[in-house]
């Protein structure tokens, strides 16, 4: 009697990339200074039900498909999705006993904590298609810029951090019409070499 189960086909990345992708446009928005500086939060209501929700259930998906490393991906940015909601609203709405004071140091440490993490998840996913490769390290750049406006009270820096979001954005975009292209019955898309074998 066989013990092995067998995996059902289906790619995560139909639901985690554009629920990535719909939180990040709302989030350019708002770094670029689309809405006023007092409506900061305005990202708050895509980002904490559909984006985050999405990369959790994406990251459920690809355990069940047994791809571990897809499952990272997108239970990382389960976290940080859901991280930043609760950071923004414990500022707005004083959740959290920080003084106003200490606001800027809090998000210094928000945003250098998660770009510890993802710089790290960079460097560990350098064996994907290059695509992969440039959004993570565009994410990299984002967070590094919107982590240096943040310390220099740089409006510049911060929207210029919004600017490379849509740029990840971009390559996101073509990564989930290539993943349509794919469940469609279509050519996948060319997403280059790894850069390490």
């Amino acid at each position: 009697m066989s013990t092995e189960t067998t995996v059902p086909d289906g790619n995560p990345g139909l639901i985690g990339v554009p629920t990535f992708l719909v939180g990040s446009v709302a989030l350019g928005l708002v770094l670029t200074g689309f809405v006023p500086a007092t409506a900061g939060a305005a990202s708050i209501p895509i980002i904490a039900t559909a984006t985050a929700f999405g990369q959790a259930v994406a990251a459920i998906w690809a355990t069940r498909l047994n791809q571990n490393a897809v499952a990272a991906i997108f239970g990382i940015f389960t976290g940080f999705w859901s991280s930043y909601a609760a950071l923004v609203l414990g500022l707005t709405h004083g959740w959290f006993g920080i003084l106003p004071d200490d606001a800027v140091r809090t998000q210094e440490l928000f945003l250098g904590s998660w770009l510890a993490i993802v710089v790290l998840l960079t460097v560990a996913t350098l064996r994907l298609p290059r695509a992969f490769t440039l959004l993570f390290a565009l994410i990299d750049l984002a967070l590094l810029l919107v982590l240096l406006g943040t310390a220099q009270g740089s409006t510049g820096l911060t929207q210029l951090g919004g600017y490379t979001v849509f740029a990840f954005v971009i390559v996101g975009a073509y990564l989930f019409l290539d993943a349509m292209s794919q469940a469609t019955g279509g050519r996948p898309l060319p997403l280059g070499s790894p850069v390490r074998a």
